[in-house]
């Protein structure tokens, strides 16, 4: 079984890319502190770099920007290719199929759930239905588990 879940912060902006056959991507690093930390020493992260397709890519890049904390799910891909110096390399990368909010209290202190381009992240995030038909349209039927949260909330009866 090859499943990774992982929560950090993003370490640059994520941007959303098309392919030519018009499919959503986008590729981002996340920086995750490690749990153990020597004493008098600073604390340590480690760097994974991490890819979302479809729905869930332009989900990431609505909601999410550098230094905010995410939480995925997906799993652990491995590359080999040979560099421009013509040596064998390895490229680790995550493909994410489900992100989730962490709960991060965003500047405008409403749990930080919306549009990372909104002023002090002052709007609700979107309806679900309209990230459900993003999902469909674009095939993955499994959406993610980030806009499953707002399905049966009211806009002012969030659980956050």
């Amino acid at each position: 079984m090859n499943k990774v879940i992982m929560m950090g912060r993003l370490v640059n902006d994520p941007e959303l890319k098309t392919t030519p056959t018009g499919v959503s991507v986008c590729r981002f690093r996340i920086a995750v502190d490690r749990n153990y930390q020597k004493k008098g020493e600073e604390k340590k992260s480690d760097f994974f770099n991490v890819i979302a397709w479809r729905g869930t890519a332009e989900f990431i890049t609505k909601f999410f920007g550098k230094g905010r904390m995410i939480l995925i799910e997906g799993e652990m891909q491995v590359s080999q290719y040979v560099d421009k110096n013509g040596n064998n390399a390895t490229w680790y990368e995550i493909v994410t199929d489900n992100v989730y909010f962490t709960g991060e209290k965003a500047n405008g202190g409403n749990g930080g759930y919306a549009p990372r381009e909104a002023p002090g992240y002052g709007e609700p995030p979107p309806e679900r239905g309209s990230y459900q038909n993003a999902q469909e349209s674009s095939g993955n039927s499994q959406g993610t588990s980030a806009s499953a949260d707002f399905s049966s909330a009211d806009k002012e009866d969030y659980p956050f």
